[in-house]
């Protein structure tokens, strides 16, 4: 066995259940901080297992706070727990720019599925059952058919102001009746 190995051993028999308190007093979660100290484990034995597996010793001059990988660790907690708060620290930093662009991609909400369109269209049909007669063949022309004021003011038999007044009315009739619950006012408020 290679000293990181016995090192590493030595270090979780001993040490690893209170490096998974100190990831709990970071985290706040049992499985996140598991989760924290195998990751640091990794990152610091890593390289001292690469560093190993070349067989070359680079130096580390004189005086210098840099570690010399191929000797053994004098507080090997200390570096792990250093990689706990580093790891922790990139993983919050990752969430809080995450947090401060999510808003700007799609959501759940915004992409319909089959579900939903039939949903909407039944709501739809619902709605223009609630309009008068006029009113509905007016909507039902313009918006389904896809026919203009005049052509419909034609297959009516009205003038283009009726056609007009009859699509306006709908409109804002249909809207009220197609407005999500939390849009609505409260009772005894007036819409603005």
């Amino acid at each position: 066995m290679a000293g990181w190995e016995s090192e590493l051993d030595e270090l979780m028999r001993v040490r690893g259940s209170a490096l998974v308190r100190y990831a709990y007093m970071l985290s706040g979660d049992r499985a996140l901080a598991e989760d924290l100290v195998q990751d640091a484990l990794v990152k610091v034995y890593s390289r001292l297992r690469s560093r190993a597996g070349r067989g070359s010793a680079v130096g580390v001059a004189e005086g210098s706070r840099a570690h010399d990988l191929d000797s053994p660790f004098t507080n090997a907690e200390g570096y792990v727990r250093r990689a706990v708060l580093t790891i922790y620290l990139d993983g919050y930093r990752k969430r809080q720019r995450w947090g401060g662009i999510k808003h700007l991609l799609a959501d759940d909400a915004s992409t319909r599925g089959a579900d939903q369109a039939a949903s909407a269209r039944v709501d739809v049909m619902a709605a223009l059952a609630q309009l008068g007669a006029r009113e509905r063949a007016c909507v039902v022309l313009r918006y389904f058919e896809d026919m203009t004021v005049p052509q419909i003011a034609e297959a009516l038999g009205t003038a283009q102001g009726t056609v007009k007044r009859y699509l306006s009315d709908a409109t804002r009739n249909m809207q009220e009746l197609l407005r999500p619950d939390d849009f609505r006012p409260a009772e005894g408020r007036a819409a603005r």
